[in-house]
């Protein structure tokens, strides 16, 4: 039996791309908030916490009038573990925080893909950047780059 409505969207889409030969689907958050009675926000929040890169999928939002969500599996081909490091250098910008980098590092703990001592590690070279640029020793092109460095360097030898 399901638990909550996160449970009740979760298990409709994942009906739906195993339906599809192509193992993904477009839907209109709307339609499926007004399907499934909950909210949008409901939806998103799913999204967001179910179905991650790490778990296997790509999502694709767009919100507005227009708005839809596109779904798909990610092959069993394609290394998921370089798509997600992919995905946490695009990431990274000049507007990128402290506490975004230590998300990406939880992430990667809780993906075994990192041990706890490299994120340690990587968190204290990490503030120590953003200590540097709050002195005025370096500019966020310069922290963004060194960050994205060592993650192009985890991707590489994981």
């Amino acid at each position: 039996m399901l638990n909550n409505k996160a449970d009740t969207i979760e298990e409709y889409i994942l009906k739906r791309l195993k339906q599809n030969a192509d193992r993904q689907i477009e839907l209109k958050r709307t339609e499926l908030a007004d399907k499934i009675s909950c909210a949008p926000s409901q939806i998103s929040y799913v999204l967001s916490t179910r179905f991650t890169t790490a778990r296997g999928f790509v999502v694709e939002s767009r919100r507005g009038l227009g708005g839809y969500i596109k779904i798909a599996l990610i092959p069993e081909e394609l290394d998921q573990k370089q798509i997600l490091y992919r995905d946490m250098i695009e990431t990274l910008d000049e507007e990128a925080t402290f506490d975004d980098v230590k998300e990406m590092l939880t992430l990667l703990l809780e993906s075994r893909l990192i041990t706890q001592r490299e994120a340690e590690l990587i968190a204290q070279m990490s503030a120590n950047l953003y200590k540097s640029e709050a002195a005025g020793q370096l500019v966020p092109e310069e922290r963004t780059k060194l960050i994205r460095s060592i993650f192009a360097t985890l991707a590489k030898i994981t």
